[in-house]
């Protein structure tokens, strides 16, 4: 094969499946990391696809064959290096909510509807990414990210809580789940607690003892041989159970088609909540270890493995935050971590289901809540406040929005608060008063540079943003508030339009009142830059000529002002 036709290739398997690109240009440095973070994940997989699997109503292995082909398949078309699918709190109590009014009791008839709900939510999820949905994403900032990273550490150690104590915390949110589990304080399972408190310990010491095995894969090993040769289980030590062998059949969903606009709807549902939640793990990890990700491709990916998961008879699937915090701090940093997962979890599935029904629900508690404590970033939030109070306050209503509402509400917050962020920035923008500095190129901002040169009868404003429907209003408001203060000598007034890259109707309607407003002042108004563009726009939309003037630069509309002032006309450019 040629350069070129090799390098045509690398393209195009990077457009379809950027997860293979990167594992056949893998390096070797990266395999120790990635092998303990796989088997770390699968030790942490195995027990929590058990539970979740049991929280959306189906038979434990179900929640283990979400864990297996799902994984592969995002390794394969993902652009996260370190992002664990599989089943979710969140997405799996979603499914349970749609199907089973629907299902009305009936088991065979409720995994059939999960099989097609994963299946419509994957292709929508595909169908979104060709339109390019994923762009909703952008909206996602720093601040945002870190809050909400903060909150879904403390919502994971939240959650766990109550199993370390061996007592059940059904409230929902951070804060009453705190509060009931205090209230229950008398009924605390002790030998469960010593299990957890145990679990805790072999999780410090293990990497000091046995630094080259996962101290999490330890600890559960650990904590299954006690609980197996004490019987323990016996003394009301909860375990995860009995979990059958063998891989899932690979099968077509069949879709009950009486019911189909009734999954549309829930796999709508599914596909958004899924795909906020997957992106704002993904990026938060994206952030901390310094790469970049592409929302459209991540859509892809996250439909593409719903429909694996609809392959092998399962449910729905979304990112998984705490696996892939269990990935990033047992040192996974490539898709093969996940490869590695997903092979070790259908290895135990084959060979291995018998001792995994003696792992205690204790130790795995324990496990997550040492995995949420590496989610936690103190030192971003101490760089958020001492860059921006407001960007601190953002990302402190993220982790507040988690902690009190939960995880998959939450995400309606973030969302809020990314789209607050947005119009906040956009509908209210600086505005500049100019003025030319020696020595430095261009024209700049007074406030910054006060003794920059202004000559009197001249106003110089740059409005730094796009004007149109949400900021229109408050552009004209604030260009005569700038008129008004340059007193009754103004004569002329220019606009810098570099900065100003889109104007829409309400936008265009404002520039024309307040052309009005300024001919009636006997002002001036120049608009400077974008000439061409501004020449190209005004031609499309059939616009009639008026007294605007406009210049190619600011300083060619400084350079006519001077000009005019000396008694020639100022002509157009």
């Amino acid at each position: 094969m040629g350069k070129a036709q090799h390098g045509r290739f690398s393209r195009g398997l990077q457009r379809l499946a950027p997860g293979l690109a990167a594992l056949l240009a893998y390096r070797r440095r990266d395999l120790p990391g990635d092998l303990v973070a796989g088997v770390s994940v699968a030790a942490v997989a195995l027990p929590v696809g058990v539970a979740y699997a049991q929280l959306a109503g189906f038979s434990p292995v179900v929640g283990l064959y979400a864990s297996i082909l799902p994984l592969l398949v995002y390794a394969l078309f993902g652009t996260s290096r370190q992002l664990i699918v599989g089943p979710d709190a969140a997405t799996c109590a979603l499914v349970a909510s749609a199907l089973v009014p629907l299902a009305a009791g009936d088991g065979e008839l409720y995994l059939s509807l999960s099989v097609a709900l994963a299946g419509l939510t994957g292709v929508f999820c595909i169908l979104a990414s060709f339109i390019r949905l994923g762009a909703l994403a952008d909206f996602l900032s720093k601040p945002i990210l870190v809050g909400f990273l903060n909150g879904v550490s403390v919502h994971i150690l939240a959650g766990q809580l109550g199993k370390l104590a061996g007592v059940s915390v059904a409230a929902p949110g951070v804060v009453p789940a705190a509060v009931q589990l205090l209230e229950q304080y008398a009924d605390f399972h002790w030998p469960t607690l010593l299990v957890g408190l145990s679990a805790f310990a072999v999780l410090l010491l293990s990497p000091r003892l046995l630094p080259r095995l996962p101290a999490a894969l330890v600890t559960l090993v650990v904590a299954a041989v006690v609980v197996a040769v004490f019987r323990l289980d016996q003394l009301g030590v909860t375990v995860v159970g009995a979990v059958p062998a063998g891989l899932p059949e690979l099968k077509l969903p069949a879709v009950p088609w009486e019911l189909l606009d009734e999954l549309v709807a829930a796999a709508l549902g599914v596909a958004l909540v899924s795909f906020s939640s997957m992106m704002l793990t993904a990026r938060s990890f994206a952030a901390k270890n310094h790469y970049e990700i592409d929302a459209d491709r991540e859509l892809a990916a996250l439909g593409a493995a719903n429909i694996a998961a609809a392959l092998t008879q399962s449910f729905a699937i979304s990112g998984a935050d705490s696996r892939t915090a269990m990935s990033d701090a047992a040192g996974g940093r490539t898709q093969l971590a996940g490869v590695i997962a997903a092979l070790t979890i259908a290895v135990v599935l084959l060979f291995l289901s018998g001792p995994l029904r003696f792992v205690p629900i204790a130790a795995l508690a324990a496990v997550l809540i040492m995995a949420s404590i590496s989610l936690l970033d103190v030192r971003g939030l101490v760089l958020l406040l001492r860059f921006s109070r407001i960007e601190f306050v953002f990302a402190m209503l993220a982790t507040l929005g988690v902690i009190w509402v939960g995880a998959i509400k939450a995400i309606l917050v973030v969302l809020v608060l990314s789209l607050i962020r947005f119009v906040r920035l956009s509908s209210r923008p600086r505005v500049d008063v100019l003025g030319k500095v020696a020595g430095i190129s261009g024209f700049h901002h007074l406030a910054n540079h006060p003794q920059a040169t202004t000559w009197p009868g001249l106003l110089l404003l740059r409005f730094n943003a796009p004007v149109v429907f949400f900021n229109a209003n408050y552009f004209r408001q604030q260009v005569e508030h700038a008129v008004e203060r340059a007193g009754a000598g103004l004569h002329w007034l220019v606009l810098d339009a570099m900065p100003i890259t889109q104007m829409d109707v309400t936008g265009y309607l404002a520039v024309e009142e307040l052309r009005a407003t300024l001919r009636q002042q006997g002002v001036q108004l120049v608009v400077a830059g974008r000439y061409q563009e501004l020449m190209a726009w005004r031609k499309a939309h059939a616009l009639e000529d008026d007294d605007t003037l406009y210049f190619p630069t600011m300083r060619k509309a400084v350079k006519a002002f001077l000009e005019w002032q000396e008694g020639g006309d100022a002509e157009e450019a």
